[in-house]
């Protein structure tokens, strides 16, 4: 990876950070939530299940926003995760900084920086259960899709 920061070997070790500074969420317009839910649509729109966005910004300084889905296969987890990375470089012009777990297939780690989504299969969802770790997150509502025509 190229970024100045090292990178989590685990979801557990992408959780531990200290408190993060208020100044910090209300000095800039929350762009990274935009990304989040899209991210989150595009997960829904390719069947992962029990999809979650959660925000951390009043947790942590190193990142902004989780989202979480599951899988049901890896070549679904895939699936997820190669069209969130089309959609987040193609429509929202965000590059992804690194990815984890891709060729293991039953955690992937996608991360742009302030928004890191989390792909699992069923059972390394409930190992790692990022949800009850970062508890005092905020969960984000999804906007429900339009039907098409």
């Amino acid at each position: 990876m190229s970024t100045a920061r090292k990178e989590p070997a685990t979801p557990r070790a992408a959780a531990q950070a200290g408190p993060k500074s208020p100044a910090r969420t209300a000095a800039r317009p929350d762009t990274a939530r935009a990304r989040a839910l899209a991210a989150a649509r595009v997960a829904e729109e390719t069947r992962g299940t029990d999809v979650r966005v959660l925000d951390l910004r009043e947790l942590t300084d190193v990142f902004d926003y989780f989202v979480v889905a599951t899988g049901s296969s890896r070549r679904q987890i895939h699936a997820m995760a190669d069209e969130i990375e089309l959609v987040m470089k193609k429509q929202l012009h965000d590059v992804c900084r690194g990815v984890e777990g891709y060729e293991e297939g039953r955690w992937v780690v996608l991360d742009y920086g302030d928004v890191v989504v989390h792909l699992f299969d069923a059972e390394s969802r409930d190992y790692w259960d990022l949800e009850q770790l970062w508890t005092g997150g905020k969960t984000v509502p999804l906007s429900p899709v339009e039907p098409g025509p």
